[in-house]
């Protein structure tokens, strides 16, 4: 996190009870709004994302054919058994990515960007400015039903300071979710806090565990509350601002929990699963335990938006384990080296089956009528197009779950902002906007 107001390097840090709160470092979240009608009263609609760093080997991604009788490409191919569950989207661009006379950094924006359709501005600083993200504006308005706004997760270490790209802050490259247009919002990488911050420290998933463990917290609420108001008299007026919007939250906090106390047969039954020690050494095994937390996540109710990045921007990760020892990142500039090349595709290959795995995981998994995927929206892909061009025009994307219209490439009219995906998949979500960042409109055919 980057700190900036000395009064506000203080933390409460409390676990073992199924709570781990802070007071606030930065900027607050936008406040809660009320939502005029419950959304998911019924049916239960989440947002989920899973991003792939460093571009795409596009010749080996992108359909040749557009419909329903589209050739699966080598990318792809894990993807094949579920062809039903998704669909690719050609054409979609990040223009505000783009340079735009700030020179070179096209990583730092393409990330940054990548949510929220805004060109960030250049700075290595506390100093950031982008806008907030698809995935916390679904967030903001489905946090009243659940104990958790969203979660945001990942497989590498984040940094939110120093710089990551030339002259761009690793906050832009370490994240996609901004809650403002100042606040980004640091990913977890290991699977044990994930599940500890879910379900508490301990062992049982049972509900009858879960509740009590609900009501300790409740109390803990309490104390980092009381602890909190004594420290408003040391502080500035922009803290007491913001810690008074952080009481808000611990309010809106305590609501929830006292509304899930008296509907307890709402605490949903979940399988046996042991918590995790730690981060697993294998890229697939970690990147398959946070799958399947986003999945328990999801059973339980707990949130219904989650973030995933299989790296972060940048990535040097190597994988040895599929025959590629190189680093990602220089590889990726491939300059049109057919080694490398087929390095990189062996690289975008396994993070799609990464995907084929949340596809089969939430496929499988009940939920009411149907499944965990039919009452879900997956956006997938990445944030560059051909890494060794720095592309920012015709993004690799896939769209999958029960709300889109799977089995087809669909090609948009040419310098389609992906925003207007964005907005388009928001309405499946219930979730009203009229424009994300650069978007002109809804992406024309995406509910044809």
């Amino acid at each position: 996190m980057i700190i900036t107001r000395k009064s506000m390097n203080r933390r409460n840090l409390l676990r073992g009870t199924g709570a781990a709160l802070a007071l606030p470092l930065m900027d607050a979240m936008m406040p809660a709004s009320s939502v005029a009608a419950e959304l998911s009263a019924k049916v239960r609609k989440r947002l989920h994302v899973i991003y792939a760093p460093n571009g795409m080997q596009m010749e080996n991604w992108i359909p040749a054919q557009a419909g329903a009788n589209y050739e699966m490409t080598p990318i792809l191919k894990p993807l094949e058994p579920y062809r039903e569950k998704f669909q690719v989207i050609s054409n979609l661009d990040h223009g505000q990515a783009e340079a735009l006379g700030d020179g070179a950094g096209d990583h730092g924006r393409c990330c940054g960007t990548y949510l929220t359709g805004m060109h960030v501005k250049k700075t290595e600083g506390a100093d950031l400015t982008n806008g907030i993200s698809m995935d916390q504006v679904v967030a903001k308005q489905f946090a009243e039903f659940t104990q958790i706004p969203s979660l945001e997760m990942g497989l590498e270490p984040p940094s939110l300071v120093g710089s990551c790209d030339t002259g761009y802050s690793c906050a832009y490259t370490n994240t996609l979710s901004w809650s403002n247009e100042s606040t980004p919002l640091p990913v977890t990488v290991n699977p044990r806090e994930i599940f500890e911050r879910l379900f508490g420290d301990g062992d049982s998933l049972d509900a009858k565990t879960r509740m009590m463990r609900l009501k300790r917290q409740a109390s803990i609420l309490d104390f980092v509350a009381d602890d909190a108001r004594r420290m408003a008299g040391t502080m500035g007026a922009n803290d007491r601002k913001k810690l008074d919007e952080y009481l808000t939250s611990v309010r809106d906090i305590e609501r929830r929990i006292q509304k899930i106390e008296q509907g307890g047969a709402d605490v949903a039954a979940l399988p046996n699963y042991t918590r995790p020690s730690g981060i697993p050494d294998n890229f697939a095994d970690h990147a398959q335990m946070m799958i399947d937390l986003m999945v328990l996540a999801a059973q339980a109710d707990l949130t219904r938006v989650n973030t995933l990045m299989l790296a972060r921007e940048v990535s040097g990760r190597s994988y040895p384990e599929i025959g590629v020892p190189d680093a990602h990142h220089p590889m990726s500039h491939h300059g049109n080296d057919p080694e490398k090349l087929a390095k990189l595709t062996k690289i975008n290959t396994l993070h799609m089956a990464q995907v084929a795995y949340y596809l089969k995981r939430m496929g499988e998994t009940k939920d009411g009528n149907g499944t965990l995927l039919d009452n879900s929206l997956l956006l997938a892909g990445a944030s560059l197009a051909d890494p060794n061009k720095h592309a920012h025009r015709n993004l690799p994307t896939i769209v999958a779950g029960g709300m889109t219209q799977g089995g087809r490439h669909l090609v948009a009219a040419k310098d389609t902002p992906m925003t207007n995906l964005m907005l388009s998949m928001m309405d499946q979500l219930d979730v009203k906007v009229e424009k994300l960042g650069d978007s002109t409109g809804r992406l024309a055919g995406y509910t044809a």
